[in-house]
């Protein structure tokens, strides 16, 4: 018997869909590279209109936006505690925060989860390909409102008024160092409108970092205004210790500490790499079992 389709996992296909939906040029165009699935159940599912959608049609949407069953036990990493601290500091107080951490650090997971725990909070993974419509269409999306029709000065405002009726909102930027100076630029602009009516957090690697200093160095249009904004630091994340590592295998199933060495000694402390390096010694376990 299938499990039942939980509130939660209903958001994390909510959300993935409305990616989904950015990534292939709106709810109808999407709906006709799904199958099975029409543009007004997408319409549904978006706007949080759930009672006549089945577990069935959950599912079917979930396998076919990539989004897969949790098979992967996961830990509340140092990373993981250092995010949630700084972007609830973030929310209450509606700063405007640059943070910077190794790839396959468990940053995005991190921010999801914090998506998951708390309200008013919009969660944007950032396109290299955006222009400014894109960026504020998909925006507007995750506050359930369709960008169709308007023109960018009228999604602006629809964004401002958005944020200014909401209590403490916040907007988190995942790989928000793939963003383009024109669309970086907008920033400025959101911060005078928005600087005690939200809070906006970039989250990416290194590369921020190095950006910026190179923008502001160079008096690039914008760079000097927007450092300023995110008060002239990007705060660098601790990383992936060997608890955190230690820990993550012990939760799914590597309890022999010579495995959980190895692991330790061969991922370079990626937590993608981890993962990987579990179901190998899984699996290894399983064959030695059997014989």
């Amino acid at each position: 018997m299938e499990k039942k389709i939980t509130e939660i996992r209903k958001r994390d296909i909510r959300n993935a869909l409305v990616d989904f939906c950015d990534r292939f040029g709106g709810q109808s165009k999407a709906s006709k590279i799904m199958e099975g699935v029409s543009s007004a159940t997408i319409s549904q599912v978006i706007n949080e209109n759930w009672e006549l959608i089945s577990d069935d049609m959950w599912r079917k949407i979930a396998s076919q936006i990539g989004l897969q069953d949790e098979k992967w036990e996961t830990v509340e990493t140092t990373n993981y505690k250092d995010l949630h601290e700084i972007l609830g500091d973030a929310q209450e107080n509606q700063l405007w925060m640059a943070i910077t951490g190794n790839a396959g650090t468990g940053k995005t997971y991190a921010c999801k989860q914090y998506q998951r725990m708390h309200n008013e909070v919009y969660f944007l993974s950032c396109d290299p390909d955006w222009a400014k419509r894109d960026f504020f269409g998909a925006l507007l999306r995750k506050m359930s409102i369709r960008p169709e029709g308007l023109s960018l000065i009228q999604m602006k405002q629809k964004v401002v008024l958005q944020m200014r009726t909401k209590e403490c909102p916040i907007i988190i930027l995942d790989e928000a160092d793939k963003m383009s100076d024109v669309v970086l630029n907008s920033f400025i602009t959101l911060y005078n409108d928005l600087q005690y009516s939200c809070a906006v957090v970039m989250i990416a690697t290194e590369h921020l970092t190095k950006r910026f200093d190179k923008g502001v160095r160079y008096n690039k249009r914008g760079y000097n205004e927007l450092w300023s904004r995110v008060g002239r630091k990007c705060i660098a994340l601790r990383g992936v210790t060997q608890n955190d590592i230690a820990e993550i295998c012990r939760q799914n199933g590597v309890t022999d500490a010579k495995a959980i060495d190895r692991i330790i000694n061969d991922c370079e402390g990626d937590l993608r790499r981890v993962e990987r390096r579990v179901y190998a010694e899984l699996k290894k376990a399983k064959r030695q079992a059997a014989k």
